[in-house]
């Protein structure tokens, strides 16, 4: 697994249990692994036919809800997306423009409820389906003190197009259960926040598990189990109205630059599919 630590508070207490948070649409909104495809793109790394696949896929995720199917979709577009791609120079993409690109979309409630876990005496961990070279530097943003996200296999410094670790449905769980076993947290007095279905192996794990802006499947099962649910609809996008322009207000709600970027092709692509089914 990857891990990372970022900026605790002032105090020195120690952390007495694990907030584990999922990223995508739950502190963030929209896809963290999508949301710099125009800076990559920018950059040369991205074509405009990969550009629109990938929004398909992001359009796609945003009306279905990240089943396991179309997690698997995403993952293998962004995976061959990034074959033979230098890990050196993603890094410098993601450090240079992650205050453009990530600060529009971090939900204020998400910041607010790591900052009181925090104040609480919890230890703050993200964990995500998405690249550590993303994640890492969005965890620590949004001051989370650990992350542990996929981890792209590399040789002689560039991606292979194979994972070596993906922090994904109970692998995610199982690594909730390795932190709280590693800290000597109770998983009893440990919680988790997540938006999918797909994370249900996880939101299982811990005594206190929340529902967060929840896809049709988690919010039955939530419903079912009676679990919290939280809607976090305030990115920072949409309290700065008046210095952000409008399409990165439009990437706050979700959708990200590249699938508004494609957005008529995609929807005609979907219509065709659900003609056909």
């Amino acid at each position: 697994m990857a891990s990372s630590r970022g900026v605790s508070g002032p105090s020195l207490q120690l952390p007495t249990a694990a907030a584990f948070f999922d990223l995508d649409k739950t502190i963030i909104a929209g896809s963290s692994a999508l949301a710099f495809s125009r800076p990559f793109r920018r950059q040369g790394l991205i074509s405009r036919r990969a550009a629109l696949r990938s929004g398909y896929a992001q359009l796609l995720l945003m009306l279905s809800g990240a089943d396991a199917d179309m997690m698997d979709l995403l993952r293998r577009r962004i995976t061959a997306l990034c074959t033979g791609w230098e890990v050196a120079q993603i890094h410098a993409i993601v450090a240079e423009t992650l205050h453009e690109v990530v600060e529009p979309l971090v939900y204020a409630e998400a910041t607010a409820l790591i900052a009181a876990h925090q104040a609480a005496g919890e230890e703050v961990v993200v964990l995500s389906a998405s690249g550590l070279e993303v994640v890492e530097p969005i965890a620590a943003l949004v001051g989370a003190d650990r992350c542990l996200a996929t981890r792209m296999a590399v040789r002689a410094g560039r991606y292979t197009g194979d994972i070596d670790f993906y922090c994904y449905g109970e692998h995610k769980a199982q690594a909730a259960r390795e932190i709280a076993a590693e800290r000597g947290y109770r998983l009893a007095d440990c919680r988790a926040y997540s938006d999918s279905i797909t994370d249900l192996p996880l939101l299982e794990a811990v005594g206190h598990p929340t529902a967060v802006n929840p896809d049709r499947a988690l919010r039955r099962e939530a419903e079912q189990r009676g679990w919290p649910i939280l809607t976090f609809a305030d990115p920072v996008a949409l309290r700065s109205r008046f210095r952000t322009p409008p399409a990165a207000m439009l990437a706050a709600a979700g959708l990200g630059a590249v699938a508004l970027a494609g957005a008529g092709w995609c929807g005609h692509r979907f219509r065709q599919r659900r003609q056909r089914g």
